[in-house]
């Protein structure tokens, strides 16, 4: 199959850890990566966002990424990318009469517009992930929300109009749903993990020292409906135990950062600022020796559309305290690979944290059947066959069932 893949603010060349650089950027070059190697021709369509950028860039793991001019060449905060959508989508329209795409899949709700701007005059099927939806946002920010007034209209629109929309898991079926689009019209398959770079083991070189007895990690894009606020809060509750808060800019740039700031400033309050660490920017390679370092890692958003964070944790057989939100309930098996918490409530994160923290061999078993669970569920092979089965059905070449995965 020739697949587009359209994602016009997360680039699967982007350095992970920024505002509007995280889950969806992973979620893009894996899955591209995946379908290339079993033979797909797949291009990602990505917003230029710096003048000296090709027009063509090849990924290491297969697939090509085209740098789509739409808007000034320059960084743009996401949600001031609406007005430049049109002419993204003229764009994709202008690229598709010569080089059609079987497929298209647009990832995030700009993305589906242009997509089907692009995509209907040559009448190419449009596959929608919306990565997260503006009624949750609206609800858990209020008029903290930044989104362009006509999100929640358009991805409405998008629900109904392209061939299927591919959730990431099961509480957004019934999220759109509830905005009018049928079950029947969606199909599930989650986000996924690479079971080979996170693994288990007792290599922590690349992690820094310990000064505590226990070891909490929380990692992620530096934003505050990460909930950091509430691992910190949940800390001062938590003897002999350190917090590590990987994400946001580079090291020697934390201190220009805003909610940086904030949190520091809070654990201070909090009397744990001896006790947290944020590391800022951690290199990939990296990752998995840090999370393994952890007796824990603590994933406690107010709202979450999937989480890649609880998925690599357990690939490294590591516990997972999360909040009971959005895709954490299908990624994290309460009781047996992590616990879920209310959201909001950091005496309850502590409360579970405390609990396995008292026992190591709790730890383990958790760890195992994490390990377990991302094999049997969560790889970018899994992902990929769930997306194939998808793109399949809406070529007319097989059914898809309303959950893939």
């Amino acid at each position: 199959m020739r697949i587009a893949m359209v994602s016009e603010h997360a680039s699967p060349l982007a350095a992970l850890g920024g505002v509007d650089a995280g889950g969806q950027n992973v979620y893009v070059a894996r899955l591209t990566e995946e379908l290339a190697r079993r033979g797909h021709d797949v291009t990602v369509y990505t917003r230029r966002d710096s003048p000296g950028l090709p027009d063509r860039v090849p990924l290491p793991g297969g697939g090509v990424v085209e740098h789509v001019p739409a808007g000034p060449p320059e960084a743009i905060p996401k949600d001031a990318l609406f007005e430049h959508m049109s002419s993204f989508g003229a764009h994709l329209a202008r690229v598709w009469r010569h080089e059609r795409p079987d497929v298209v899949h647009a990832h995030f709700w700009m993305s589906g517009m242009a997509s089907l701007l692009g995509a209907g005059p040559h009448g190419i099927p449009v596959v929608q992930t919306f990565h997260a939806l503006g009624t949750v946002k609206r609800r858990h920010q209020g008029r903290a929300d930044t989104s362009p007034r006509e999100r929640v209209g358009i991805e409405r629109q998008i629900g109904r109009t392209c061939e299927r929309v591919l959730a990431t898991c099961t509480d957004e079926v019934h999220e759109l749903a509830d905005m009018g689009v049928s079950p029947r019209q969606v199909s599930v398959v989650p986000c996924g993990v690479d079971a080979d770079h996170f693994h288990p083991g007792a290599d922590t070189r690349d992690a820094p020292p310990r000064e505590q007895r226990h070891r909490l990690l929380a990692c992620g894009r530096l934003v505050r409906r990460k909930g950091y606020d509430q691992a910190i809060r949940a800390l001062a509750r938590i003897p002999h135990t350190e917090l590590l808060v990987a994400g946001g800019p580079p090291p020697d740039l934390l201190h220009t950062e805003p909610e940086a700031e904030r949190l520091l400033k809070l654990a201070v309050e909090e009397g744990v600022g001896d006790r947290v660490r944020l590391l800022g920017a951690v290199d990939p390679r990296r990752m998995p020796a840090l999370m393994r370092s952890a007796d824990l890692v603590l994933c406690t958003p107010t709202y979450e559309p999937f989480g890649i964070v609880p998925l690599e944790a357990m690939a490294c057989a590591v516990p997972v305290v999360a909040t009971d939100v959005g895709g954490h309930r299908d990624s994290v098996a309460d009781g047996r690979t992590g616990r879920l918490v209310p959201g909001g409530d950091p005496d309850a994160v502590a409360a579970a944290a405390r609990d396995l923290l008292g026992s190591d061999r709790q730890r383990r078993r958790y760890g195992a059947a994490g390990r377990e669970r991302v094999l049997a569920r969560f790889t970018w092979r899994r992902v990929a066959d769930g997306a194939e089965e998808v793109y399949l059905h809406v070529l007319g070449g097989s059914e898809a069932k309303p959950e893939v995965a």
